[in-house]
């Protein structure tokens, strides 16, 4: 394999595995190399000539990573609905977190206006379309919020039970915070592979 070369690998325990080059030899590359001989032309009308597919496998077979943290919310509210297996990393966690605070704030905010205009503050049910609104969001988000919570303390090399900690007032969300801040392990644990565009 020349320097520089594309190439594909299994990735196994911190160390790539089957490297192979996926690139398919250039002129210049048959040319130095003797051994390669050049097909002979034929007579007939040339057929065109489709390269085959190149195999992906290693980090390019899984799924693409978004390339912005709203892409990250995205996967986790459609993709990664029910999905409590695997990793994730930083980034992914705290772009979920990032656009379900924006879009809570901007459903309440919705609620508000609403409730407002209709003078839902002067009734004896004040606030109801926000808290319904409001209520119906956190619901929706309920399961893809715990997997995503699972899938970073996997990330850290913890177990995923560890989620139950939100359960304790005020505390478990304080231990929760300081997991979801240690950096991704930089090796493949039993959760998984080191998931895609982390740095090792």
């Amino acid at each position: 394999m020349r320097k520089g070369a594309a190439v594909e690998f299994q990735p196994g325990g911190g160390q790539a595995r089957d490297v192979f080059s996926i690139t398919a030899p250039t002129a210049a590359h048959s040319a130095a190399n003797p051994s390669v001989k050049a097909a002979p032309a034929q007579a007939s009308v040339p057929s065109a000539v489709v390269p085959p597919a190149a195999q992906h496998f290693g980090r390019s077979s899984e799924i693409a990573e978004p390339g912005d943290l709203w892409g990250y919310f995205w996967r986790g509210v459609t993709q990664n609905y029910f999905n409590f297996a695997g990793r994730a990393r930083r980034k992914e966690y705290w772009g979920y977190c990032l656009f379900w605070t924006v879009c809570l704030l901007i459903i309440g905010g919705i609620g508000l206006y609403t409730d407002m205009d209709m003078g839902g503050f002067d009734s004896d049910i004040s606030g109801a379309i926000t808290v319904g609104l409001c209520g119906t969001f956190l619901l929706a988000t309920l399961l893809p919020s715990l997997g995503m919570i699972v899938r970073r303390l996997h990330d850290i090399g913890l177990s995923g039970w560890l989620c139950l900690l939100i359960l304790i007032p005020t505390i478990g969300s304080l231990i929760i915070l300081v997991f979801a801040l240690i950096p991704t392990q930089a090796r493949e644990n039993q959760w998984g592979p080191v998931p895609a565009g982390v740095r090792i």
